[in-house]
């Protein structure tokens, strides 16, 4: 009888965490089917139980409440894992210009404790995963892999730092080790800190919405489900010491996207809307090349935009008791542009 695959999921009681979780546990991913799921969290503002409620139930699920910085918990849960995806993360840009201090902690000190473990371990695959915002601004064309890291926050240095360490490892180690770095998720479950959620619950409940600068930002778009398909092929089948990117092929200014929420929920744009100071460092444009993922492991994007922006405000407002309580305990509510990516 063959063993059970064992995988650790960090972060996975976040936002693109928790979906790969429930994608994983209900059998979407037939490769990992049957799979001992463990997920490590340490359940900070942006990660609930609540995200993991519909497949609590399965004995195949256990859930740890720690923190990745823990050396000691890590050395005691990674023996005998087969793959990490790793999503774990502090993610917002905003709060990364406020204390920069938490996201070096998480996403640098937090992500080389865990490739020490996995190496200790000896862990037969590891998964990165990261954020175009890396690059920084692209004035025209897209990122391709090879691109050199050029970040603008300290959200995006951090992350940029993190995939640098996990792919050292892979270098000096033999670690097999992939990087996959995403453009801007949407969809269920996202904390209403980031431009989408926190648009639709301030309109949903008759508010307005704050618009950074003049709107003209662009950001590449790409359903939470989308993404995790990516993350699941690159688990699979990888190549180690590899970048891959994971792209959602729908452009748009901020602008754009607010008229399209706006419309969704039936709102005014100059009752709806109120313009806020410009983000410091506020990266102009991003995006990707995602050839590599499509050629080698044949990724493509299924959920087209509108539905799926259509979808996700539908969710919302049909799931106020998972948000209500989480704006409150959050405060959330104030200036916003389109979002880091949320694990």
């Amino acid at each position: 009888m063959s063993r059970q695959l064992r995988i650790l999921v960090t972060g996975g009681a976040g936002f693109i965490g928790s979906h790969y979780v429930r994608r994983l546990v209900r059998g979407a991913y037939p490769a990992f089917a049957g799979a001992a799921v463990v997920v490590l969290d340490k359940l900070t503002y942006a990660g609930t139980e609540a995200a993991l409620e519909p497949v609590a139930g399965d004995e195949r699920l256990r859930l740890v409440i720690g923190d990745i910085c823990d050396a000691d918990l890590l050395d005691d849960l990674l023996p005998g894992t087969d793959v990490v995806v790793h999503f774990a993360a502090e993610s917002h840009v905003d709060r990364s210009i406020t204390g920069a201090a938490e996201f070096v902690r998480t996403n640098v000190e937090g992500t080389h404790t865990l490739l020490r473990a996995c190496r200790n371990a000896g862990v037969g695959r590891f998964v990165q995963v990261s954020t175009d915002e890396v690059y920084g601004s692209i004035a025209e064309g897209s990122w391709r892999e090879d691109q050199p890291l050029d970040p603008s926050s300290p959200y995006s240095a951090s992350k940029a730092s993190a995939d640098l360490l996990a792919l050292a490892y892979h270098r000096t180690y033999g670690l097999p080790v992939c990087v996959t770095r995403c453009s801007n998720n949407y969809g269920p479950y996202q904390f209403p800190e980031k431009m989408i959620p926190l648009f639709v619950t301030n309109l949903l409940d008759g508010g307005t919405v704050p618009l950074y600068g003049s709107g003209h930002n662009v950001r590449e778009w790409l359903h939470v489900d989308d993404h995790c398909r990516g993350v699941q092929l690159v688990a699979e089948a990888g190549r180690p010491g590899t970048v891959y990117h994971v792209g959602g092929g729908t452009e748009l200014t901020n602008r754009e996207l607010t008229s399209l929420l706006l419309r969704e929920l039936g709102a005014d744009w100059q009752d709806a809307v109120r313009p806020a100071p410009d983000r410091p460092g506020h990266d102009l444009r991003y995006s990707i090349d995602d050839t590599r993922i499509r050629t080698e492991l044949g990724y493509r994007p299924r959920i087209d935009f509108r539905t799926g922006l259509a979808d996700t405000v539908r969710w919302y407002a049909e799931n106020r008791s998972w948000w209500e309580p989480l704006k409150i305990r959050a405060a959330v509510g104030g200036a916003v542009t389109a979002p880091a990516r949320g694990a």
